[in-house]
């Protein structure tokens, strides 16, 4: 019996693999120039101790391929061979929608103060720079800066700078004026704020705006009128409505009086104040709280009926 004998062989194959990136700046510029045909070349890579590179037809090799593009590789090594298995591809896309800087500066945004104009008109006041006119109101002197005077106030305008000012005006005399109320206007006027008047309660405290309501009407400051007509409106009581009410009426302050009016029609107060106050206020407004009180009287008698 005979025996055969088998010789087997087999081979290992080696492969080295690599991923390279190839990257075109200003891509479409480029492709502009290059014509069918014609390619742009990748920078030289190695992989598996060759030297490689890849080729980009952006408009095609040939005519009927210009519709598209084309890519392949290059072995770029001197007399050299290779098999290489390959796959090309463009799989990331940068969209870049805005710069960094637009960003950074919505991120840095300087946030702007409140206005300090009227703060640094107070401190003109209060270190008294520039002043020129002199005012004398109750035996006390106050100075002031004119043409701040002329901007706050049209009365203040026409004196110092309207046609029957008289020349050279530095002083100027207030009459039937108290100096705490005047130093209290000049505060609005260089502040746009009236005063801290803590020290004050009670009577004293109402008078002062009764006083600050007139001057503010003397002036033509309308915006001081109004905060004073504010204060006093949030302020009312029985004991003052009724000249408060006469004060609104001389003084054509319409929202006051209306105020006074429906303070003094509500049902709880008018018995209080037609009985006690309303003698102590002029002969005009006296009437029109008691006809308001007989009018609140037959509308409660009618609807008792």
């Amino acid at each position: 019996m005979s025996s055969e004998s088998r010789n087997t062989a087999s081979s290992i194959t080696e492969a080295d693999s690599g991923t390279y990136t190839f990257e075109i700046d200003g891509y479409s510029l480029k492709i502009r120039s290059v014509g069918v045909g014609d390619f742009v070349r990748s920078g030289t890579f190695t992989v598996g101790g060759l030297d490689w590179a890849i080729r980009f037809y952006p408009n095609g090799i040939h005519k009927g391929s210009k519709q598209f593009f084309i890519a392949s590789l290059e072995l770029m090594s001197s007399n050299a061979e290779a098999r290489a298995r390959y796959v090309l591809g463009l799989c990331e896309l940068t969209v870049i929608r805005e710069s960094l800087l637009s960003e950074n500066r919505a991120e840095s945004e300087i946030e702007v103060p409140p206005s300090d104009m009227m703060e640094h008109f107070g401190n003109l006041l209060k270190e008294k720079k520039g002043v020129d006119v002199t005012f004398r109101v109750g035996g006390k002197t106050f100075e002031a800066h004119k043409i701040v005077l002329a901007a706050r106030s049209p009365v203040f305008k026409a004196e110092f700078f309207g046609p029957m000012r008289e020349s050279g005006t530095c002083c100027v005399t207030v009459e039937d004026m108290h100096p705490e109320v005047f130093s209290a206007q000049l505060h609005f006027i260089y502040n746009d704020l009236l005063p801290d008047m803590g020290d004050l309660e009670g009577n004293d405290y109402h008078e002062m705006m009764w006083h600050l309501l007139v001057a503010a009407d003397r002036y033509a400051m309308d915006r001081m009128k109004l905060v004073c007509q504010s204060i006093i409106c949030k302020n009312l009581h029985l004991e003052t409505v009724a000249a408060t009410l006469a004060l609104a009426v001389q003084h054509n302050c319409d929202r006051l009086k209306a105020a006074c009016i429906e303070f003094i029609a509500f049902p709880n107060n008018k018995d209080a104040v037609a009985v006690t106050k309303v003698m102590r206020i002029s002969k005009g407004c006296a009437l029109l709280c008691s006809l308001i009180y007989l009018r609140e009287k037959v509308s409660s008698h009618n609807r008792d009926e």
